[in-house]
């Protein structure tokens, strides 16, 4: 996944934070020798007045056991599917990122290679891409490459700053857009205002080529965030408290995304880290004959909002967030006939945590439903963080997951599409 090039510098306090640049010097720091390490900007392999060029690595070991979900599920048309049972243990994905500025510190790079190293052999696991950037101002900076919509929290640039581990609960899954080109504007236009826009080819470029896209550019997603009382919400604005704050961190978040789509160039069922136009039961909606025999949706349009409210205080958070989706402007073959014109969801989530010993130990829980016309799914969980050395970039992580009809899975994700009984993963983390 994609990685902000940025880190937060949190005072002594909690009170005051510094977005700060990977391409510039942290400010009242010596001077950074050659194979120096800074906590989430990785080591510096050079650096001259032409330019910088540091190094990062994201990677985790995961295991995983689905065996307490049940072996099948039937989706609301009647369909019946067996599910494969999973006792494994993985290097899930590899991130190695290359980042820095040349020539103008303004002028900024990030390249990568990513992997998900649990579906090899199929499309679009391993990719190499990046984006470039140039802040103009603290209020305006602009990018073009490959980045995520910001349609939901989750995809402002937070990751892998979360209480759980590189897999959201399932309604922010089932609702939100992916990674795409395209290009983007952002910045703060206030204190603790801040805001994104950005228009790419599709919901969802993994595992699609150029000549799969249609001729017109209709992606278009937007977030603003609010922190009202402290200015900040700790580092990347995420998830938990690990700053334990001394005063009531507070952000309010509004998001949209509107894409027209079509089956060509929606990815693979099987595509990795991408979300797919899916009905409540998990049935994507351009599967043909879905709807009945002849039946087939060729375009669409998606629609969703989202907005999120958090606090946070001496280490206790709590965060929830609601969506709202429409799929309509449904075009194909024999649709007319059915009389649908338009699908509607809504969901929400909440997410709770503690830091039951700071710095070291932190117990969250979540969960999430999606209101649908084909169902109503749900989940809950626990889980359980333990940072050894004290700071965020290395953690192991243990979670337990209660599913009731699952509309989104993956084999990265520790859920699958129709899963109903419970999930156990343990992780170990390093984001250096």
């Amino acid at each position: 996944m994609l990685i902000a090039c940025t880190v937060m510098i949190i005072d002594a306090r909690a009170q005051l934070s510094v977005v700060v640049d990977t391409a510039q010097f942290v400010p009242g720091a010596p001077p950074e020798a050659q194979g120096s390490y800074r906590p989430g900007a990785g080591f510096l392999l050079a650096r001259s007045d032409q330019g910088e060029l540091r190094f990062k690595l994201f990677t985790y070991l995961r295991y995983l056991n689905t065996r307490g979900l049940e072996d099948g599920y039937t989706n609301a048309f009647g369909r019946e599917f067996d599910l494969d049972p999973r006792n494994d243990i993985q290097l899930n994905k590899v991130n190695l990122q290359f980042m820095g500025w040349l020539r103008d510190r303004r002028f900024r790079y990030l390249a990568y290679v990513w992997t998900n190293n649990t579906a090899q052999g199929l499309g679009a696991q391993v990719v190499v891409g990046g984006n470039l950037t140039y802040r103009v101002h603290r209020a305006l900076t602009v990018g073009g490459g490959i980045n995520s919509l910001p349609g939901v929290r989750s995809t402002e640039g937070n990751f892998p700053y979360w209480l759980t581990l590189d897999n959201r609960l399932i309604a922010e899954e089932f609702f939100r857009p992916s990674y795409t080109m395209g290009l983007w504007v952002r910045g703060d236009v206030a204190k603790g205002v801040d805001y994104q826009l950005m228009i790419g080819n599709n919901l969802s470029q993994l595992g699609i080529d150029a000549g799969q896209l249609d001729d017109e550019i209709s992606t278009f997603s937007a977030a603003i965030g609010w922190n009202p009382t402290t200015g900040e919400y700790g580092t990347r604005a995420t998830f938990g408290d690990f700053e334990e704050h001394d005063r009531v961190a507070t952000r309010v978040g509004a998001h949209f995304t509107t894409s027209d789509e079509d089956a060509q160039s929606q990815p693979d069922v099987q595509a990795p880290e991408n979300v797919q136009l899916r009905l409540s039961d998990g049935s994507t909606i351009f599967t043909p004959g879905l709807f009945g025999e002849g039946t087939y949706i060729q375009k669409a349009r998606y629609a969703m909002f989202s907005g999120d409210v958090g606090a946070k205080y001496k280490g206790f958070s709590i965060d929830a967030a609601f969506y709202q989706r429409a799929i309509g402007n449904l075009r194909g073959i024999g649709m007319d006939s059915l009389g649908i014109d338009r699908f509607e969801d809504t969901g929400y989530q909440v997410q709770a945590s503690a830091m039951v010993v700071p710095k070291l130990v932190q117990l969250y829980a979540g969960f999430a439903a999606i209101n649908g016309q084909y169902g109503d799914p749900s989940e809950w969980r626990t889980g359980l963080n333990i940072f050894p050395w004290k700071d965020q970039e290395v953690r192991f992580n243990l979670e337990y997951i209660q599913l009731t009809g699952s509309p989104v899975g993956g084999l990265s994700l520790p859920y699958v599409v129709g899963g109903t009984g419970s999930v156990v993963n343990l992780n170990f983390m390093m984001n250096l």
